[in-house]
């Protein structure tokens, strides 16, 4: 796991950031997400899990947006970053993830067990 928790850190560093449209959450849909990063998150009940699913949302949308936005998951941050996770409203970083990085986040994506957030 502490090799998981180095990954996490490094691919964290390593995405660009950027800002989004005030408001706008059209990329909090349901993902899926490492159980390493699912751990760091507060515990949500099944009726709230489900409760996001059936509005096609996550469970940590809230009113105010983003409630775990310090430690949201690395797919949440690679969105806009990236031609593959493109931001559906065209915000972007003026230099989008280094293509070997996005490479090496997607290969780590396929090493570790994943869980719908």
């Amino acid at each position: 796991m502490a090799g998981h928790s180095q990954k996490i850190k490094f691919f964290r560093q390593q995405i660009p950031q950027f800002d989004c449209v005030p408001g706008c959450h059209d990329c909090c849909g349901p993902v899926r997400t490492s159980t390493e990063e699912i751990a760091r998150l507060p515990v949500k009940s099944d009726a709230e899990h489900d409760a996001a699913l059936d509005d096609w949302s996550c469970p940590y949308l809230g009113d105010c947006g983003c409630e775990v936005y310090a430690e949201r998951p690395l797919i949440c941050r690679l969105f806009g970053t990236t031609p593959q996770l493109k931001c559906p409203r065209g915000r972007r970083p003026v230099e989008m993830i280094s293509p070997l990085v996005e490479k090496e986040i997607f290969s780590y994506f396929t090493e570790v067990r994943h869980v719908l957030l």
